[in-house]
């Protein structure tokens, strides 16, 4: 008896990283999409050009590392060349794996910056004791304080402007962190099924057998 190698199972890990790839590019362009709205709190440019814009969507996490660098590794993904051999698959194997860490470490990092921006809250003209002033009136100061995402009766006194910024900071944050999870998942899928190729060959996929 004898294994053959199905010429097709030698890019097993192409076709798994195509289809990657290709579900990447709109997960990606959501993310840019909703930064981008961050920036423009009640659909003005003013805020943006004062400085009034909360810090964590300033740093557009959203556009150049989960959207950008995502899709660079998404085309990285869907990019084949029709080689044969052993020393080809290798090369090719471990060049998905290196997108695929590309992408783990975008896709994560917007994670993380979205999660502080929807933690803390929006940065608006707040009605306090001081007057009015710019500041992160729902930033949770004290230990133990009802944080402002269980108690929807502070959003609507919390911001005198931008209108409507608690909601609008609230769905956009929440998106990019829905966005980059998917996108974490879908990469993080990739790189064990491209580590596997690497380790078990092209054989990971599928041999035949027939007689010697």
């Amino acid at each position: 008896m004898l294994f053959v190698q199905d010429p097709c199972a030698e890019m097993c890990v192409g076709h798994c990283s195509r289809c990657v790839g290709t579900a990447l590019v709109p997960i990606a362009v959501v993310c840019m999409v909703a930064n981008v709205l961050l920036l423009f709190p009640d659909m003005k440019s003013q805020y943006l050009t004062e400085s009034h814009v909360t810090r964590e969507a300033m740093w557009c996490s959203g556009i150049w590392a989960s959207g950008l660098l995502v899709l660079v590794a998404a085309r990285g993904f869907t990019t084949h060349y029709e080689k044969k051999g052993c020393c080809y698959f290798t090369a090719e194997v471990l060049r998905k794996l290196g997108y695929t860490c590309l992408a783990i470490v975008a896709a994560g990092l917007c994670f993380v910056v979205s999660g502080i921006g929807l933690t803390l809250g929006p940065l608006c003209l707040h009605n306090g004791t001081e007057g009015l002033k710019w500041e992160r009136p729902l930033r949770q100061v004290k230990s133990g304080e009802k944080h402002y995402l269980y108690d929807t009766e502070r959003w609507a006194s919390a911001c005198v402007e931008p209108r409507g910024v608690v909601i609008w900071n609230i769905v956009l944050f929440s998106v990019l962190m829905v966005a980059s999870g998917l996108e974490l998942i879908f990469c993080a899928l990739h790189l064990l099924t491209a580590a596997l190729e690497f380790m078990f060959g092209p054989g990971f996929c599928k041999n035949k057998v027939v007689p010697a």
